[in-house]
């Protein structure tokens, strides 16, 4: 086994391990997070983007060109986002134990998934159209972003869930906060360097590319939800839907588009 296999495997030790802790404390009393759980899924974060720099030093490049190093990332990203967002939020861990434990459940996904027979795993220097720092700096900030975005999605979730108003609250701060976060991260890499890489690539900035416009889709849900709290004053459980949708929008433009729909992303396989 190579070494950045070993380190995917120690990363997806680390995030099931992560969840011992959180079970343990959802079965006890009192509704406080865990002291513990985050460290761990840091941890599994470092090992997760070690696994994109052992790939990266093998092929002289940022390796985040295909299906499988974009779940590491993806999955490396949102463990470190759940580390800080426990970190610094001391007075709503009580309701960020719901998103951290959702983002987990989805952080262990993505690497199961990755170390499947269906996603290729050999370590290849990217083709011509892939070999751009401006790419580099798409991918990776969109994934950042659509990290953030997946703990609003989770915190949505047990908002529609939680029936005590209190906890209600917490757990909508959350979720507008991640998605406040997110949407810069995301706009910046999925729409702006995206736009500036396809020019280099293609020569053309825009071009309806079934990605370019399902990321354009989704980016317009997180506009949506965002003006429907700034300017209509709504929160709550339009926010929820809203969030729930374009995190749905984000997975099937990750995903979906890649397998479903053909275009000029087909070959980032």
């Amino acid at each position: 086994m190579a070494f950045n296999e070993v380190l995917a495997v120690i990363g997806l030790a680390l995030i099931a391990v992560s969840a011992i802790p959180q079970v343990v404390f959802f079965l006890k009393k009192g509704g406080e997070a865990d002291p513990l759980s985050h460290w761990i899924l840091m941890a599994a974060g470092v090992a997760l983007f070690g696994t994109i720099v052992a790939r990266s030093i093998e092929i002289d490049f940022p390796a985040v060109t295909n299906t499988y190093e974009a779940m590491i990332f993806f999955s490396a990203s949102l463990c470190v986002v759940m580390a800080v967002l426990r970190l610094v939020s001391k007075k709503s861990t009580g309701a960020l134990r719901w998103s951290v434990f959702g983002g987990t459940v989805i952080a262990l996904a993505l690497v199961m998934i990755s170390s499947s027979p269906i996603v290729g795993k050999d370590v290849n220097p990217p083709i011509p159209a892939l070999h751009s720092y401006w790419l580099v700096l798409h991918v990776t900030m969109a994934f950042i972003g659509e990290a953030f975005f997946a703990v609003s999605m989770v915190s949505a979730i047990a908002y529609l869930l939680t029936k005590e108003e209190e906890r209600k609250k917490a757990i909508d701060r959350i979720m507008y906060t991640t998605v406040m976060i997110g949407y810069p991260i995301y706009t910046a890499g999925a729409l702006i360097f995206g736009a500036i890489w396809a020019e280099y690539a293609w020569g053309v900035y825009w071009s309806w590319d079934p990605k370019e416009t399902w990321a354009l889709v989704t980016w317009l849900v997180y506009t949506a939800f965002l003006h429907s709290r700034f300017v209509m004053k709504v929160r709550g459980k339009l926010s929820a839907i809203l969030s729930i949708t374009g995190f749905f929008f984000t997975i099937f433009t990750f995903a979906g588009v890649n397998y479903l729909l053909a275009g000029l992303h087909s070959y980032a396989k």
